[in-house]
């Protein structure tokens, strides 16, 4: 399981280092994918092909469905990482997220998410704001903290 939140930052050519306690969980050989909110999305193989396997269940007559799945997997890039713990992620994943030089990167659950800081600040502002609100919602789904 992915938790916490670390300040890293990506250098000129794209490499960003992985907090040392996601790596193992990461693997040597993981995925990263446009994310929900503008951030990138990394998983582990293992929840990727979890991953794989319901988008592929998906209906393939429904528009959203397939316009959902291509910006999905179009957007995916299998990364490794260097001897320094590093992750060279594409431009287009960096140009997705608006990574810049500083970036927080969090773990969600089954996934490590990757921000920019100037967004993950906005985002965190306006959902800490509303949090006892979005909290209330979740009853709707039998979720009790």
């Amino acid at each position: 399981m992915f938790m916490g939140e670390y300040q890293h930052s990506i250098d000129e050519k794209g490499r960003m280092i992985i907090p040392a306690k996601f790596r193992e969980a990461l693997g040597e050989a993981f995925v990263i994918t446009r994310g929900l909110d503008q951030c990138l999305f990394v998983y582990p193989q293992s929840e990727w092909l979890i991953l794989e396997q319901k988008l592929k269940a998906l209906p393939l007559m429904k528009s959203d469905a397939r316009a959902f799945t291509r910006f999905f997997f179009s957007g995916a890039a299998e990364c490794e990482l260097d001897k320094q713990g590093r992750a060279n992620i594409p431009s287009n994943l960096i140009d997705h997220a608006k990574l810049e030089k500083d970036c927080v990167v969090i773990g969600v659950s089954n996934r490590v998410e990757i921000w920019s800081k100037q967004v993950w600040e906005s985002y965190a502002n306006e959902s800490e704001q509303s949090f006892n609100e979005i909290a209330e919602k979740l009853v709707d789904f039998n979720f009790d903290l």
